[in-house]
């Protein structure tokens, strides 16, 4: 391969959005094994309080290639607006890592991968539609009801799933992490809501920093009584390990990825491309950690991958002019449905996952 077929190949923002999925993908079961070697909120702490870092450095180093390129570009951010996307990252880092990481020592990483990144779009979507923001059609009343059912369906099947290799327990603590997932999703989805405002005059990215660093230093708080019960001399190199991968890469590449590629094809695109992550972790978690889930559970996630789908009217396209690759709808419906609000906002979806 030639420099310049390098050069396309990782400027194909679909590329660039493919390994962004991956990376959160593997973030579950990444998390997943830390939880099982230190208590779930220093993990959580770990993890974010390193994100936090690798995205200052990574919005400094932004910056200043802005800087150099034009002066124009180097605005600071404004208090009011810092203010406000810290204020999101209490919603969306802080209450949405405390219930998931709670979640992660009862639950697999595996139902957390399906519920969340799938129920998120479904809720999103309902209240838009309660709140009379989005038009109702029929479509997106069947996919609201098949994503709900299939969210019973796969939690019935987690209260009858029994022990589970890597899962944290029984049956009844499978379904109250479970639970606390879905906790999770509803905190998920009230910050994706807030993405509006929060955006309206601050760059995503520089966001995403502001909120994740409030809320790693509340996540710091949280872990404090049970910093001292963590051995940390005795803990195996592959904790590290994943600690990194997941401040690094499932956190600041990650991100840095995810926007460029949603500036080239749009978050409706984009909002497809995330059904990537509940497949990336089903593979992670039955094959790193030996996690499975019963054939009611697989069911109801089929439903629930079905119903995001109808829900989330996200539609795919490779046409474009130029280098810009953009999703797009047929002509015949690009004027009676216009770009939902819920599509809008979707580049903050799981983006701090």
């Amino acid at each position: 391969m030639s420099a310049d077929q390098r050069i396309r190949t990782i400027r194909n923002p679909y590329a660039l959005l493919t390994v962004t999925m991956m990376l959160w993908g593997g973030a579950f079961a990444s998390s997943k094994s830390v939880v099982d070697q230190v208590p779930h909120t220093v993990a959580a702490t770990l993890r974010f309080g390193g994100g936090a870092i690798a995205l200052l450095v990574t919005v400094g180093v932004t910056r200043g290639r802005r800087l150099g390129a034009s002066s124009s570009l180097g605005a600071s951010v404004t208090v009011r607006a810092g203010a406000r996307a810290a204020a999101a990252g209490v919603l969306g880092v802080f209450a949405y890592n405390g219930f998931f990481f709670w979640g992660l020592s009862l639950a697999p990483s595996l139902d957390g991968g399906i519920l969340i990144p799938v129920m998120s779009p479904v809720l999103t979507t309902a209240f838009q539609l309660v709140s009379g923001r989005e038009v109702v059609s029929r479509r997106r009343l069947v996919g609201f009801g098949l994503g709900l059912s299939g969210a019973a369906v796969y939690l019935v099947g987690a209260g009858g799933a029994g022990g589970v290799g890597g899962a944290g327990g029984a049956g009844a603590d499978r379904l109250a992490g479970d639970a606390l997932y879905l906790l999770s999703a509803v905190c998920w989805v009230a910050f994706t809501l807030a993405a509006p405002k929060v955006l309206a005059d601050i760059e995503p990215l520089t966001a995403m920093t502001c909120a994740t660093c409030a809320g790693a230093v509340l996540l710091g708080v949280l872990a404090l009584p049970d910093v001292g019960q963590v051995q940390w001399g005795a803990l195996p190199s592959q904790v590290w390990l994943n600690v990194v991968y997941l401040a690094v890469g499932a956190t600041a590449i990650a991100n840095v990825f995810y926007y460029r590629g949603i500036s080239a094809v749009g978050p409706a695109s984009a909002s497809l491309m995330m059904f990537l992550v509940p497949a990336i972790n089903t593979l992670c978690g039955t094959v790193f950690l030996g996690e499975s889930f019963t054939p009611l559970q697989g069911v109801g996630a089929a439903a629930l991958l079905v119903g995001a789908a109808l829900a989330g009217r996200a539609r795919i396209g490779f046409w474009g002019r130029g280098s810009r690759l953009r999703g797009r709808l047929p002509e015949s419906e690009s004027e009676s449905e216009p770009e939902s609000e819920s599509e809008r906002v979707v580049e903050t979806m799981i983006s701090a996952k």
